[in-house]
């Protein structure tokens, strides 16, 4: 979003803004900001959720789990939405909204990542973890550490910190408080023999 006010709004004698349309432009551009940073969290819990029924069951075809994996997702909500219908009633699902296609754009580009460059990212995760051997961690540590490394090692368009920060904090809801300090432990350490820059991105 590179819209901005004009760098000398007032000219001699007058002001082409006021104060209020000055605190509103930022404030629709702060909105949108945490629009996207919403939507992108979401996206990333959708990631770590179908990562983890794939490690669990992997699918013969990942196009037709993607598929009914999304399926899955839309059809609670709207069914809740269509609560006033009869018991049993088929729920016709409507097409996905622009935000929900989205979410799911961003969702399916990290799983597919995270599926293609697995070995390698399990790798990276294994000689990080001290004492802990990759399969005996739980399982959803081990996905969020695998899309979080995924992150900070191909994806050059999101910084390093945000992505530790976004897993430390899905580790916290979908684990345990001590499943975010294991999972910040060991992406602190891969951070630090990283290329790039912790804060910046491309």
């Amino acid at each position: 979003m590179r819209s901005t006010l004009p760098r000398n709004p007032c000219g001699k004698g007058s002001c082409r803004f006021t104060y209020w349309q000055i605190i509103s432009f930022y404030w629709r551009r702060f909105a949108a900001i945490l629009s996207s940073m919403g939507q992108r969290r979401e996206a990333r819990e959708r990631a770590v959720q179908f990562l983890f029924q794939h490690d669990l069951n992997p699918p013969e075809n990942l196009e037709e789990a993607l598929g009914h994996f999304w399926s899955s997702q839309r059809a609670p909500a709207i069914a809740d939405e269509k609560a006033s219908a009869s018991w049993g009633q088929t729920v016709e699902l409507p097409p996905p909204s622009t935000q929900e296609l989205a979410t799911r754009l961003f969702a399916d580009k990290l799983i597919r990542g995270v599926i293609e460059h697995r070995p390698g990212l399990d790798k990276q995760i294994q000689d990080h973890a001290q004492n802990w051997d990759l399969n005996r961690m739980a399982v959803v540590d081990r996905n969020i550490l695998r899309l979080a490394v995924y992150e900070m090692l191909y994806r050059d368009d999101i910084p390093p910190i945000v992505s530790i920060n976004e897993a430390v904090d899905v580790a916290k809801r979908y684990s345990t408080e001590d499943s975010g300090k294991f999972v910040n432990g060991i992406l602190d350490k891969i951070k630090g023999e990283l290329s790039r820059p912790a804060r910046g991105a491309k």
